[in-house]
C-alpha cells in the first residue's frame, strides 16, 4: 500500500515513469495545459511560437495547436516522444534533458509552458546530479531562449516548501521575476501550483478574484531570498483546521438544514492536549 503513494520522481527516472499514462491523468494534464496557457497571457488572436518543456506524448501541444500556436516540445523520454510521433502531433519534437539546459538561440520563443516536469530537476537520479546546478542550467538557458517580455508557466507538484524555495531561488538567480499561483489552495487533492515567470520585465500576476476558488498569488522577490516563510504550509496542509474553513463548512451545513453547534470564540482553534 505504501509504495502506491510514493511520488513518481522517487520511484524511477523520468524517462521510465513517463511511459505510463492513464485516461484520468490525460484529462487532468489537458486541464492543466489550458490553465497554463491562460496564465501565459498571450496576445489574443495572434499565433505565437512556444516551447513545451517535458512535452511527453504531446497532450499539452495539442492544446497549443488548437489555440493556433506553433510549438517545439522537448522531453527526456524516447518512449513518450515515439508516442507523440505516432499521434502525429503538429509540433516539432526534440530529445533532451532539461537539466542540461535548452539548446535554442536567444529570443527564439514567445513563451514557455511545462506540465508536471519541473520538480524532476530536484531529484538526483545519478551521482553526478546536483539539483541546484541543474535548475540553474535550465533556467539560465530558458531565460536566454525567451523573447524579452515573454512568460514561462510551470505547473508543478512541489514536495515541500524547501523545494519551492530551491526552484524559485534558481529562477531568480537566472534573471526571472514573477510569482506562484495556487489554484484551489484549501483542497488537498485539487490544489495546483503554477510558477509564473517573467523574462526581462516585471509582469502583473493574475488577480485572485478572477482565479478558481480564491486562488492564492504569491510574488517572488530577490529581497525575500532565504526567507522560507514565503511558502510555509503551502504543501501537505489543506487548511482544514483554520477558523475560516470551519465557519464556511458550518454555514453550508446550516443552509442544508443540518444540525450545527453554535459558533463560539473558540471555533477553529486547535485543542490543547490533556495530560
Amino acid at each position: 500500500m505504501a509504495s502506491s503513494c510514493r511520488r513518481p520522481e522517487h520511484t524511477a527516472p523520468p524517462d521510465v515513469v513517463s511511459s505510463f499514462q492513464r485516461s484520468r491523468m490525460i484529462e487532468i494534464q489537458t486541464q492543466m495545459s489550458e490553465r497554463a496557457v491562460e496564465l501565459l497571457n498571450l496576445p489574443e488572436g495572434q499565433p505565437c511560437f512556444l516551447l513545451d518543456v517535458g512535452c511527453g506524448s504531446g497532450l499539452s501541444g495539442d492544446h497549443l495547436s488548437e489555440e493556433g500556436h506553433h510549438w517545439v516540445g522537448i522531453d527526456i523520454s524516447t518512449a513518450m516522444l515515439d508516442v507523440a510521433l505516432d499521434r502525429e502531433v503538429e509540433g516539432d519534437l526534440l530529445l533532451g534533458d532539461m537539466g542540461h539546459g535548452v539548446p535554442f538561440r536567444p529570443g527564439t520563443f514567445d513563451g514557455c509552458i511545462s506540465i508536471s516536469a519541473l520538480q524532476w530537476l530536484c531529484n538526483a537520479d545519478k551521482r553526478s546530479h546536483s539539483p541546484p546546478k541543474r535548475l540553474h542550467s535550465f533556467f539560465s538557458s530558458l531565460y536566454s531562449s525567451l523573447a524579452r517580455g515573454s512568460r514561462a508557466v510551470f505547473q508543478l507538484y512541489p514536495e515541500n516548501s524547501e523545494q519551492l524555495e530551491l526552484i524559485t531561488s534558481q529562477a531568480m538567480r537566472a534573471g526571472f521575476s514573477g510569482g506562484m499561483v495556487v489554484d484551489y489552495p484549501n483542497s488537498s487533492k485539487a490544489k495546483k501550483f503554477f510558477l509564473c515567470l517573467f523574462a526581462g520585465m516585471t509582469g502583473v500576476l493574475p488577480k485572485v478574484s478572477s482565479a478558481p476558488q480564491g486562488s492564492r498569488v504569491i510574488p517572488i522577490d530577490f529581497r525575500l531570498q532565504g526567507q522560507r516563510c514565503r511558502f510555509k504550509d503551502m504543501k501537505g496542509k489543506s487548511g482544514k483546521r483554520g477558523r475560516d474553513w470551519i465557519l464556511e463548512k458550518k454555514e453550508r451545513r446550516r443552509r442544508q438544514g443540518r444540525g450545527v453547534r453554535p459558533d463560539t470564540k473558540y471555533t477553529g482553534r486547535q485543542r490543547r492536549p490533556h495530560f
